[in-house]
């Protein structure tokens, strides 16, 4: 199928400078389509719809009639059309351009992932017993995606929201130094004009030692001390201006974050990705971000 070149603007536009969002006809994915315009606008890029999918080939032609609905390349259609009128609804102003492909969805956005700026996913749950994780497709590209993805969760609004009234939480992994999670939250904060919040997570030690009665609770204030310092070296090389703070948090990363970011515009968090791992690339504390944290949550990838 082919690409359909929806702006002439757009259409000549640096890959690096897209936006790519998958698109899938739900209302989860119309609504990432609003947030990625706004984003877009605020970077200055285009936005690129990407619908993929071999759904016909797996439920057959006898649910097709059965359904009442049109062919695969029709509704297919039918589905980047209608993002594109949500893109340009938000944004009249923005450049799009849509793409149809016949192949499975998370090879497909993985492989956009090589040439986009950053990825927006929605994500909708199949059951009531799993309307509160996300679809598989999000968390695979999640794992393996080689830019900054973002993913809104069915509770996230779709409201990209510059002011000072905005607030970027930061996880802070175990080297922040210069990592590419601090630099994406920064620019993110800084378009945005919002504060930038490095949250590094703590636990005391499971056995502190039996010592003289006035140092008992050393260890767990070096715990906290040295998370106190390690979020100050996240922000270390933020550019000057932007708005920050620091902030320490006694438990798991895992259940801190989602915690800390319930009025947040947006969690980034760092994915490690290890040269020649095949597997699925997250690790505990981005895995769970993304299937709890009330706001939409970025995964950035880090190399090894």
């Amino acid at each position: 199928m082919n690409a359909s070149d929806t702006d002439t603007r757009a259409a000549g536009s640096p890959a690096h400078l897209r936006i790519v969002v998958g698109v899938d006809g739900s209302e989860p994915s119309l609504r990432a389509v609003e947030w990625a315009a706004d984003e877009a606008v605020l970077r200055g890029a285009t936005l690129r719809l990407v619908y993929a999918s071999l759904w016909e080939r797996y439920e057959g032609a006898a649910l097709t009639g059965e359904l009442g609905k049109p062919s695969e390349e029709v509704m297919a259609e039918d589905i980047v059309e209608t993002a594109e009128r949500r893109a340009r609804g938000r944004r009249p102003d923005l450049g799009v351009t849509s793409e149809i492909l016949p192949e499975e969805a998370e090879y497909a956005l993985i492989r956009e992932s090589r040439s986009a700026l950053l990825m927006v996913l929605g994500c909708r749950g199949r059951s009531g017993v799993t309307e509160a994780l996300l679809g598989s497709v999000s968390v695979t590209v999640a794992g393996h995606a080689h830019c900054p993805l973002i993913v809104l969760r069915c509770g996230n609004d779709n409201q990209v929201r510059p002011g000072p009234a905005g607030r970027i939480v930061l996880g802070v992994g175990e080297k922040p130094a210069d990592s590419a999670a601090v630099r994406f939250a920064a620019e993110e904060a800084s378009l945005r004009g919002a504060v930038l919040e490095a949250v590094r997570a703590w636990r005391r030690p499971l056995h502190e030692p039996r010592v003289h009665p006035l140092i008992v609770g050393q260890p767990a204030h070096l715990q906290e001390a040295e998370a106190a310092e390690l979020a100050e070296e996240a922000l270390a090389t933020v550019p000057e201006g932007l708005r920050v703070r620091c902030r320490t948090i006694e438990g798991f990363a895992r259940d801190a974050l989602p915690a800390v970011s319930r009025d947040a515009d947006l969690l980034v968090v760092g994915a490690r990705r290890r040269q020649g791992h095949f597997g699925l690339q997250l690790g505990r504390v981005a895995h769970k971000v993304l299937h709890h944290a009330p706001c939409p949550v970025a995964v950035v990838p880090e190399p090894a």
